[in-house]
């Protein structure tokens, strides 16, 4: 199953696991961009955030007015930490993730939502 970046008809952007049988996304998680003093900081939450604690849930493709091509790698690894608990090593590929805390120093890390977007 893969992992879909999509904005649905509601305005809501969201990222899940993609499942062709039900036609559809699962374990959803809503994706909030938050304004800061440093830049701009990325929130991933249950969907049904406050009422639920665990990414869960199922939106069906029609409600989905937009996917965007491709997602970018740091989100969708934060995605799976989010999802499964478990934080991904530093010594891990792909671990130089810019969302999130940064541990080693203790503070947050800035992410350049523009840099998520760009073509390659």
């Amino acid at each position: 199953m893969s992992v879909k970046f999509v904005k649905l008809v509601t305005g809501e952007t969201v990222i899940g696991t993609y499942n062709p049988e039900k036609n559809g996304i699962e374990d959803v998680a809503q994706i909030q961009v938050i304004p800061g003093s440093a830049g701009i900081q990325i929130a991933i939450l249950p969907y049904g955030f406050p009422f639920e604690e665990k990414i869960t849930g199922f939106i069906g493709m029609d409600k989905i007015i937009y996917e965007f091509k491709k997602v970018p790698e740091d989100l969708e690894s934060k995605y799976h930490e989010a999802k499964s608990n478990i934080q991904i090593s530093s010594a891990m590929p792909n671990a130089g993730l810019n969302i999130g805390i940064d541990e080693q120093k203790g503070q947050d890390k800035v992410v350049d939502i523009e840099s998520l977007f760009k073509k390659s």
